[in-house]
Formats: C-alpha cells, sequence, structure tokens
C-alpha cells in the first residue's frame, strides 16, 4: 500500500471555558517541514507536538495549528486597582474632570492592568493531546485513500509499459533482419569484391552492438520491482522513486540502440507513461 503526502486532519475540542479547534494540513515535500502555529500558552509543549508530527506522519510540508476561541468569561488580564487610584489623584492635581473622564485617562497609563501569566493544566493538555492524535490519524486516513487512488494509476501505467515492452521484444528479430538487410543493401551497392566470411563476423559484431536482450530483462524485472513495492507493507515513495530511475534508464538504452523506427515509436510511449509516474510519485509518502 502507498500513502499520499497530501492530507487533511481536525479535531475540535469543547472545554468548559473555551473551544479548542485542532487543524492539520500535509503537502508533498523532499523532507519533514513543520510549521506550527499556536497560542503562547501551548508553546511549551511545542517540542512534544513535534516529536509526535515527525513519528506519525514521517514526511511532507505539515502546517499544525491550534486555535482557541473563548466560551465562558475567562480572562487572564485584571485592573491594578492601587495603581489606577493613585494616577487619578494625580490627575486630579493637574486637571478637572469627572470621575469617569479621569479613570478613562488613567487606565491607558503603564501598569494600570495586570496580565497573569496563564499556566497549563496538565489533564487539560492531555486530553488536547488526545484529539491532536486523532487529527493525525484523520489525516493519515485522507492520505491512505489518496494513496489508493495513486495506486490504481501506478499499476495502470506500469501495465501499459510491460506491455509495449512484450511489443519491443516481439519486434526485435524483424528490427535485427532489418538492420542485416540494410548493411547488406549498403556493401552490395559499392559494387566491390568482399570476404563473405569476413562480413559475417563484421555483421555479428556490429549487431551485438545493438542487442538489447540486458535491456529488455532488466525492465521486464524493474516492472515486476515496482509492483512488489507498490504492494509491500510500508509506502516509500523514494525507494518507488530510485526504481523509476531504473526503469528510465533501460528505456533509453532500449532507444538509444534500437536504430529502429517502430521500435523508437514504442520507446517513446514508454517515456510517456514513465514521466506520468514520476510526476505522480512526488507526492507519495
Amino acid at each position: 500500500m502507498i500513502y499520499s503526502m497530501t492530507g487533511y486532519g481536525k479535531s475540535v475540542l469543547q472545554l468548559p471555558t473555551k473551544k479548542i479547534t485542532i487543524e492539520l494540513k500535509s503537502l508533498n515535500s523532499k523532507n519533514l517541514d513543520v510549521n506550527a502555529r499556536m497560542p503562547s500558552i501551548y508553546r511549551e509543549k511545542e517540542l512534544v507536538i513535534r516529536k509526535l508530527l515527525a513519528d506519525e506522519l514521517v514526511r511532507g510540508k505539515i502546517d499544525f495549528s491550534i486555535y482557541v476561541e473563548a466560551t465562558a468569561e475567562d480572562t487572564s488580564t485584571q485592573i491594578n486597582t492601587p495603581v489606577v487610584k493613585q494616577y487619578i489623584e494625580q490627575l486630579r492635581n493637574v486637571v478637572n474632570g469627572d470621575e469617569i473622564e479621569l479613570l478613562k485617562m488613567a487606565v491607558r497609563f503603564p501598569d494600570a492592568l495586570n496580565t497573569v501569566r496563564e499556566e497549563i493544566d496538565e489533564g487539560e493538555w492531555q486530553t488536547i493531546e488526545t484529539e491532536i492524535k486523532a487529527a493525525i490519524a484523520q489525516l493519515n486516513t485522507y492520505r491512505l485513500d489518496e494513496g489508493k487512488v495513486l495506486e490504481i494509476d501506478f499499476n495502470n501505467r506500469i501495465t501499459i509499459i510491460g506491455n509495449l515492452l512484450e511489443q519491443v521484444i516481439a519486434m526485435d528479430p524483424e528490427r535485427i533482419e532489418g538492420v542485416r538487410e540494410r548493411l547488406l543493401k549498403g556493401v552490395e551497392e559499392l559494387k566491390e569484391k568482399y570476404d563473405e566470411n569476413r562480413f559475417e563476423q563484421e555483421l555479428v559484431y556490429y549487431i551485438e552492438k545493438f542487442d538489447i536482450t540486458e535491456e529488455k530483462v532488466r525492465l521486464k524485472n524493474h516492472l515486476n520491482y515496482f509492483t512488489e513495492s507498490i504492494n509491500s507493507e510500508d509506502s516509500n515513495g523514494k525507494k518507488l522513486g530510485f526504481i523509476s530511475q531504473e526503469i528510465g534508464r533501460e528505456i533509453n538504452t532500449i532507444g538509444s540502440k534500437s536504430n529502429y523506427a517502430p521500435m523508437q515509436q514504442l520507446v517513446v510511449q514508454m517515456k510517456d507513461e514513465l514521466e506520468k509516474i514520476k510526476e505522480q510519485l512526488l507526492n507519495v509518502l
């Protein structure tokens, strides 16, 4: 089975005084790249979150967000009453004004408000961590569903390349005979006498340079290995990428050795299918 690197996961947690929304988005990337956004109260848990994401998601460009929405009276900011009263007394000595106007001026001065630093509640955090894992599980389900679509596409294209290879194999004797006839015709057009035995020796040597037997065998093996790797328990996009490179190498060698237009047309079709596979492999975990 294979997993796509594209995915989305979301989990919503309702606590007594706030609603917490956890959101995960994933796109393709060569390595793990995590971008985490969260309120300052949870920053001390960022390393824990990053490790959790790295263990479960392995690879990809990950956007992780925690959004907090207050749903009850819950504030960490308090009026510094002694300081505000002192400001008002000082203002009375400067200007005449009613109490409301003086209060409006006083609360704008430094230290009129105290912000109490919130401490994370470990019980609350355990609940949040459970929801983070739920969002990750949802994202992985999304990745698996996307991977199934990619798997069908890969299998179809590998089958097409395999069918084209069978056509190449069937065409090969005809190609070799065509090369032999062209060489013989070229020699006869010279209207010179030649040693037939020596010509046969040279012909065999020349045709060996165009022999693609090894390439055909290796290409078939690589196609089988690609299919086996797709059906393995692990999703390894990098491994499939390496195999696709080997497939491309054999296809290119067949093309350069073929020296036969009908076979080169088949090679072009194989290259086209392989390019589509390589493009999609960029999304595989």
